[in-house]
């Protein structure tokens, strides 16, 4: 077989259209492929629900493959356990309540679980902003406008593309970008106790594990938060290299959106 160049250029180009033009109507962007968003799109897919991740990146996954301090191990705590078996993710009890994984093992296991779940991860790809409407009077998020990362970085005028989405999950972990945007846009106070992002505390594992779970939920209509999102939003403790708080956010944002998407 010859080996065309042209044709090879063809299919990836026929191929990434395809995949955009499906996912520019989605029942849930999720913005950041990071751990609680890539469990989130697992579920959701599963569900039989679309699903887009946008991933500013090249790299899907976020901190979750450094493990701790570039030792690529993380740790996990006992309630996780049914997340990772559910994910088939190979993991070591260590005693204690406590299990380790590999993780670039756990890693790409969660991101290749996510897409043949159903859900789409377009990385190098940017949230810049989000779509929003008045809904009976009230203003709701409604979407997230995006662009290339590169163009983004290197502040270029270049135009962006819009995607509508019954709910936007913010995922971008630490930053929490998409909560400060729809702050400080559309001039609205947040279901935080400031109105606004609180910004995140010290580590503090087990007070962090706690805060980002009970956290994850509805940050302003059709805005959720995940994962270290929901800490930096609502002001709790960071956890540090244990990831199991993590994949139980976004497995909880998920079942959140699935029975509102339902409902």
């Amino acid at each position: 077989m010859l080996l065309d160049d042209v044709a090879i250029s063809k299919s990836i180009i026929e191929s990434f259209k395809a995949k955009l033009l499906a996912n520019l109507e989605v029942d849930v962007a999720l913005v950041g492929a990071g751990p609680s968003n890539i469990v989130a799109g697992y579920y959701l897919g599963k569900a039989g629900f679309k699903a887009a991740l946008f991933e500013a990146k090249l790299a899907p996954g976020g901190g979750m493959w450094a493990g701790g301090m570039m030792f690529n191990e993380i740790v996990v705590q006992e309630d996780a356990v049914p997340v990772i078996e559910d994910l088939g993710i190979v993991y070591q009890a260590k005693g204690n309540g406590y299990y380790t994984m590999d993780s670039v093992e756990a890693t790409s296991t969660i991101i290749s679980k996510c897409v043949k779940a159903g859900a789409s991860i377009f990385n190098l790809v940017k949230v810049t902003d989000v779509l929003f409407r008045e809904d009976e009077g009230h203003s709701k998020v409604s979407g997230v406008v995006i662009n290339w990362s590169p163009v983004e970085k290197l502040g270029l005028f270049v135009d962006p593309l819009s995607v509508k989405a019954r709910f936007v999950v913010d995922g971008t972990g630490h930053p929490a970008d998409i909560c400060r945007t729809v702050a400080r846009k559309m001039d609205v106070k947040l279901n935080t106790r400031t109105g606004d992002v609180v910004g995140e505390m010290s580590l503090w594992a087990e007070k962090g594990e706690q805060f980002t779970l009970a956290n994850t939920g509805e940050v302003f209509p059709g805005l959720y938060v995940t994962g270290m999102a929901a800490n930096n939003a609502f002001g709790g403790p960071r956890m540090g290299p244990i990831f199991g708080g993590m994949l139980l956010s976004g497995q909880k944002v998920a079942d959140i959106l699935i029975a509102g998407l339902k409902g």
